[in-house]
């Protein structure tokens, strides 16, 4: 049976399920199909005129350098239509590299091919300089992916803590043993006329059928995300840049790619320089380019080596994520919660979105407040909190057995929340996830 028939034999099997108040359904707001969302194309339209930037000095003009921009509301202008869950799928939006990565043989070159697949979605963003929209607490975002080998990829995120804020990810491709999870912290400061989001989170990525023969377990790739810094907020004319160093890890081979931000004098925008060096502490391979252009690589082993060609991202086409009809999602889920806010940018009515953001936000927190006076600690439904050890701090609650048995791993999958068309919630989804597991671990210690 194949991954998609499967998938929607799930679907319709699922019981269904009422959500409570937190994940009720309401009736779609627009006719507008969600694939034509971005049409108006108002997230590569720079709004920061002078009556934007006398709104951003008055609020900065409150602030120190170094001083923490997470609390800070943000005037929507500057806003993309996309929350932050859905924005990570950028840097999914290759998968034939990935799978191409996963078939290679040579050790050395699957490494470069995984770079190759994490550095192809960077330049994928807003022309305009927008941040996406920050995520409440308990906002979750699934997406599936039909690919061009028949095969089929799973992505669910969420929102596991608001202050800081963190989100946490899971991606698969079950029928290629291939598996992503990840976390993004994003710590933003005022830097004078720039503004910083400091990117503290992991990507981690395992080749399940791969076995590394130095740790004997499966291969796995841990990946670090650069800086992001929005220049000119206060004068002058607003930029995006990407700065300081990614660094990508195996237990053979490590890459430091610095990304490098444009000095006051001299230097490129959007420059990239790394070195891939083995576990001994020899350079195999040189990266340079810019990483929203072209990037090259040269191999360092030889000294007739000539620059080839990386990464284009000119001639490679991103895949974009599917997601299920808005009449399908719950009121938490990225795309329904935001949406009066998202329709209200795509016409660029500033006021009504502000508003509407407003009382999404003003709802979370009373909510919060809600919880300290009835002493109630809020859990996340998706994902697990970890203990130290770890090389994240959050993972998907649900186990997912590994091997040849794809129609189990993709029942797993789609059993921790609803992501195909057709799906509808189960009771035991409102459940967090901390019990949800142990509740697993204990039918799993029993079937053994």
């Amino acid at each position: 049976m194949s991954a998609q028939k499967l998938a929607s034999g799930v679907a319709g099997k699922m019981s269904s399920y009422n959500p409570t108040s937190a994940e009720s359904k309401t009736s779609i707001h627009s006719k507008v199909p969600e694939e034509d969302m971005e049409a108006a194309n108002t997230d590569d339209i720079d709004e920061n005129d002078e009556s934007g930037q006398n709104i951003l000095l008055n609020i900065i003009s409150q602030l120190r350098p170094g001083s923490d921009l997470s609390r800070i509301t943000l005037p929507t202008f500057i806003l993309e239509k996309k929350s932050m869950l859905e924005r990570v799928t950028n840097q999914l939006q290759f998968p034939s590299i990935l799978l191409d990565a996963h078939a290679e043989k040579d050790q050395l070159q699957r490494f470069m091919k995984v770079i190759k697949w994490y550095m192809a979605g960077w330049h994928i963003a807003p022309k305009a300089v927008k941040k996406p929209l920050n995520p409440i607490l308990g906002e979750y975002f699934t997406a599936y992916w039909d690919l061009p080998n028949k095969q089929q990829a799973f992505y669910i995120a969420e929102q596991t803590s608001h202050h800081p804020p963190e989100s946490a990810y899971f991606y698969m491709i079950p029928e290629s043993n291939i598996r992503v999870d990840g976390v993004v912290i994003p710590k933003s400061k005022f830097l004078g006329n720039s503004s910083a989001a400091m990117m503290e989170g992991k990507t981690v990525l395992t080749f399940l059928d791969i076995i590394d023969l130095k740790t004997n377990k499966p291969e796995k790739y841990t990946l670090t995300q650069p800086n992001m810094y929005a220049r000119g907020i206060l004068f002058g004319k607003m930029r995006f840049e990407l700065g300081d160093h990614m660094i990508i890890k195996s237990s053979h081979y490590e890459a430091d790619i610095d990304f490098k931000t444009k000095g006051f004098i001299s230097g490129t925008y959007d420059a990239i320089h790394g070195t891939v060096k083995d576990d001994k502490g020899n350079e195999c391979y040189d990266i340079t380019g810019k990483w929203n252009d072209v990037m090259y690589y040269k191999d360092l082993r030889s000294k007739s080596a000539k620059k080839e060609v990386l990464f284009d991202t000119h001639n490679d086409h991103p895949l974009r994520p599917k997601v299920r009809p808005l009449s399908e999602q719950g009121q938490y889920e990225s795309r329904k919660l935001w949406k009066k806010v998202t329709d209200a940018l795509a016409v660029r009515d500033h006021k009504v979105a502000t508003d509407e953001k407003f009382q999404i936000e003003d709802s979370q927190r009373q909510l919060a407040k809600k919880r300290v006076e009835d002493g109630v600690e809020w859990y996340p439904k998706l994902f697990r909190k970890v203990g130290p050890g770890h090389d994240l701090d959050y993972y998907i609650y649900k186990h997912v057995p590994t091997g040849n048995n794809y129609e189990d791993q993709i029942r797993s999958i789609l059993e921790i929340a609803p992501i195909i068309p057709g799906q509808q919630f189960t009771e035991k989804f409102a459940i967090p996830a901390y019990e949800k597991h142990e509740i697993q671990q204990k039918e799993l210690s029993g079937a053994n």
